[in-house]
């Protein structure tokens, strides 16, 4: 499903990540991307993945990409410029390998899957390994377990967000905003059980993507072979997705504001907004 948020201009597909809601992208009406690229002479459309039952268990990463990703671009009547947040740019990345469109954005986007370091990848696979029977049983990969892993990476950060928390005005905006922040991160949908397998599996163990294994439809996904326009935001400060995990394109930006704070903090207008509307626009023109 694309969501279309209006505006006049060349087509600019947002592809979130599996793991989170999409609506970071459109969290308030004062922190929304998407409804600011409306009125800068951008047509954002945003993928939603929608929520998957059981059924789909079999849908892997490849598949939400050859069989739901593909078809949606196809719709459009004519190459966008596509672009994608953590996950979502992994994956947006083999969609642009896959079909032509104008341009391709990737934002806080993992590839180079090892450079998470031997310590992190070794507690994640542990934590794959203890909930794979169960995810198997139910044919889904609850976002519990998903945002246990994310809490590997960096636990006393988790704790210390949750201290400030505590020092907050209890209504007032700050307070306001760390709770809907924590509501985007822990509100998500489960994964399929073949997604969450191949993101354990294939992705953040093996790095299929950064050894150049990754194979879709018989096509290997390699970002030198890429036929469009392409740019990489990449955060100093992510401890989610880290600066080293990006792919390293020619065009690499980076930002000083954190993985969630690119998109909604108090810089992301100057640091990611604006360059990125630009590079949009020029990037329609190019083709």
């Amino acid at each position: 499903m694309l969501r279309d948020y209006g505006g006049s201009g060349p087509p600019l597909v947002f592809v979130p990540s599996l793991i989170n809601p999409p609506f970071i992208l459109d969290l308030s009406e004062e922190t929304s991307l998407l409804r600011w690229l409306a009125g800068q002479g951008v047509r954002p459309l945003l993928v939603d993945w929608g929520s998957p039952g059981p059924g789909e268990r079999a849908q892997d990463i490849d598949a939400h990409i050859a069989e739901l990703l593909i078809p949606l671009l196809d719709s459009l009547g004519e190459p966008p410029v596509l672009a994608g947040y953590c996950l979502g740019g992994t994956i947006a990345m083999a969609a642009a390998s896959l079909r032509a469109v104008r341009g391709l954005a990737m934002i806080a986007a993992p590839w180079r899957f090892t450079r998470y370091g031997a310590a992190a990848r070794a507690g994640i696979a542990g934590l794959w390994n203890a909930a794979r029977p169960a995810c198997e049983a139910l044919g889904l990969v609850p976002m519990e377990v998903l945002q246990s892993g994310f809490w590997q990476l960096d636990p006393a950060r988790t704790i210390t967000k949750y201290e400030h928390f505590a020092g907050l005005e209890p209504d007032g905006p700050a307070a306001r905003a760390f709770v809907a922040l924590e509501d985007w991160a822990n509100g998500g949908a489960p994964l399929t059980y073949a997604a969450g397998q191949q993101m354990f599996e294939r992705l953040l163990i093996a790095d299929r993507p950064g050894r150049a294994r990754w194979w879709i439809g018989g096509r290997r996904i390699l970002p030198g072979t890429l036929g469009c326009p392409a740019v990489e935001f990449v955060s100093a400060n992510d401890r989610i997705v880290p600066a080293a995990t990006a792919i390293g394109l020619p065009d690499l930006r980076t930002i000083r504001s954190g993985h969630v704070g690119m998109i909604v903090g108090s810089r992301a207008r100057a640091e990611l907004w604006e360059p990125l509307r630009d590079w949009t626009l020029q990037a329609a023109r190019t083709r």
